[in-house]
């Protein structure tokens, strides 16, 4: 948890002087060391602190949240939707959330102005999770005839609607099953169910990790059956947006340094997320951050355009597939849940 910093001139102690200057850095006055105050910002993750955490926490260890006079604490979450209510509560300054779950936060709730300030997900790693010795194969019609797993607050159970309309699925042909997000893997494990919602990253890699074979896993990820979707994205605050805009500058110059560290060497920055989690497996991880860099971060749009911000063109027919399943009350409202103005330099956001 961050605390406030007292300001300078109110009485402390020696030592917790002392603790203010070596947290907080030293600035040269009058040939004196004077401290500066860092910016607390909470921030939430959309999930436990598994390998993509790294893209987070290696800006923390490596102090490039501390060069932009931020105190960044980094705290685990539980979904990629249940983010964005952490922010919209108050709760927290920032998190990363799923962008197509908060336009529909903002459809509903309109005098809430979460934004997105930068996507990090390019492309959404939504999928269906089945087992061949289930009948389920790359084909999505597959799926029919099957019983679905899927925790009730899923960001990917939430797009099933437009990947079922895209692919021609009968839903009355599907049984779907709410279940909880720890039983959700042990439950396809054991075969009580044909299938399970998820990001593949997360529920792919634990079934293997659970012992399932490989060639019996099939990862059916949205964004290859024309789900043209952005995914989890840097929430903000209206107050941070608008009380301490140059804190979330900083905050993103200091997660754009981050992910170019772990997409560029993401054995190094998984260090980040063991000495936080006693009990991961560090080959189960790093296969989990090497998914989520290679497949859903450093896309070929993003090598080409850079990181962090939207193709318009695209965001519009995404706006188009979220529409077309439950209609918006405000399509122009709800849309515009993303800004770039707060992003670093393009020279900045390259890989």
């Amino acid at each position: 948890m961050s605390s406030a910093t007292p300001l300078l001139g109110t009485p402390s102690s020696r030592r917790g002087f002392g603790r203010l200057l070596a947290g907080a850095g030293v600035a040269a006055l009058g040939g004196f060391p004077v401290a500066m105050a860092q910016a607390p910002i909470r921030f939430a993750l959309d999930w436990r602190f598994e390998g993509p955490a790294a893209l987070f926490l290696t800006a923390l260890d490596k102090g490039y949240f501390r060069e932009e006079g931020l105190d960044v604490t980094i705290e685990p979450g539980g979904g990629s939707r249940e983010a964005i209510q952490r922010v919209a509560t108050g709760g927290y300054d920032a998190a990363f959330g799923d962008v197509t779950s908060l336009i529909r936060f903002r459809d509903e709730h309109p005098a809430i102005d979460l934004k997105a300030v930068m996507i990090v997900y390019d492309r959404p790693p939504f999928a269906i999770v089945g087992r061949k010795s289930r009948g389920i194969t790359a084909d999505p019609k597959s799926l029919e005839g099957k019983k679905l797993g899927a925790p009730a607050t899923d960001a990917a159970f939430a797009q099933w609607p437009i990947f079922r309309k895209l692919n021609g699925i009968d839903d009355g042909k599907i049984k779907l099953e709410t279940i909880g997000f720890p039983v959700r893997e042990p439950m396809l494990a054991s075969g009580e169910v044909d299938a399970i919602f998820g990001f593949a990253q997360s529920a792919a890699i634990t079934l293997k990790a659970r012992g399932v074979p490989m060639d019996d896993i099939v990862t059916l990820v949205m964004a290859d059956y024309g789900v043209e979707l952005y995914g989890n994205a840097v929430i903000a605050s209206p107050r941070l947006i608008s009380e301490r805009p140059e804190a979330v500058r900083g905050l993103l110059r200091a997660l754009a340094r981050s992910v170019r560290d772990v997409v560029a060497d993401p054995e190094a920055a998984l260090a980040s997320v063991l000495k936080r989690n006693d009990g991961a497996r560090p080959e189960i991880e790093l296969e989990r951050l090497k998914m989520v860099t290679e497949q859903f971060v450093s896309t070929p749009q993003v090598r080409a355009n850079g990181f962090g911000g939207i193709d318009r063109a695209r965001w519009e027919r995404a706006l188009d597939q979220i529409a077309g399943t439950v209609p918006l009350k405000d399509r122009a409202r709800a849309g515009n849940a993303f800004t770039g103005a707060f992003l670093p330099a393009e020279a900045e956001r390259g890989f």
